[in-house]
């Protein structure tokens, strides 16, 4: 049994505590998914809080032919989209991105703890977005390569692609950071 679909179902039963739930179960997660798109926690993090608005003020249809967890991505998938194409047009100017830069400390360092792990997430930022956020999906959030590839709206084969260059770009990048093969 899902828990998020169960959580999502009390929700729209009346339930206001499966919302809290399902805040509880995914945001983490679903804002270091959408911070690859952006490649900004800060704007990840007010995506993520649209994706759940969303769900509990419009409440679509959740159908159940993926899990809730997949479902839920896609979302968040198509606002990072969206957002990205609004903002396309739209460049910061230098006083503003200085002041943005300067205003926000990066929270993921306190996730990112030890230091193969700081490493390791360094060499992640320097792939490509599609890389990163297939590899995040598959390795960290747990995802199965077919539920990825939905939420990527990739063929099973082309994940499978993606998957496998994102894997050999990393491993790249990782011994530029000074990884041994041991290491790997």
């Amino acid at each position: 049994m899902d828990n998020g679909a169960s959580s999502y179902r009390r929700f729209l039963a009346g339930d206001d505590e499966g919302i809290a739930e399902l805040v509880r179960l995914y945001r983490d997660g679903l804002v270091y998914f959408i911070c690859g798109f952006t490649g900004d926690i800060v704007i990840a993090e007010d995506i993520a809080e649209d994706v759940f608005v969303r769900l509990a003020t419009k409440k679509p249809r959740f159908n159940e032919r993926s899990s809730f967890k997949t479902w839920l991505y896609a979302i968040g998938g198509n606002e990072a989209r969206s957002y990205l194409r609004k903002i396309k047009n739209a460049p910061l100017s230098l006083d503003e991105s200085a002041q943005y830069a300067s205003e926000y400390e990066n929270p993921e360092r306190a996730y990112f703890n030890d230091e193969k792990t700081r490493l390791l997430h360094s060499c992640m930022l320097n792939l490509k977005p599609e890389y990163r956020q297939a590899l995040w999906l598959c390795y960290f959030d747990g995802f199965r390569a077919a539920e990825a590839a939905v939420i990527m709206k990739k063929s099973a084969h082309g994940m499978e692609t993606l998957l496998y260059r994102a894997r050999n770009a990393l491993k790249n990048e990782m011994l530029k950071e000074g990884f041994t093969y041991e290491d790997l």
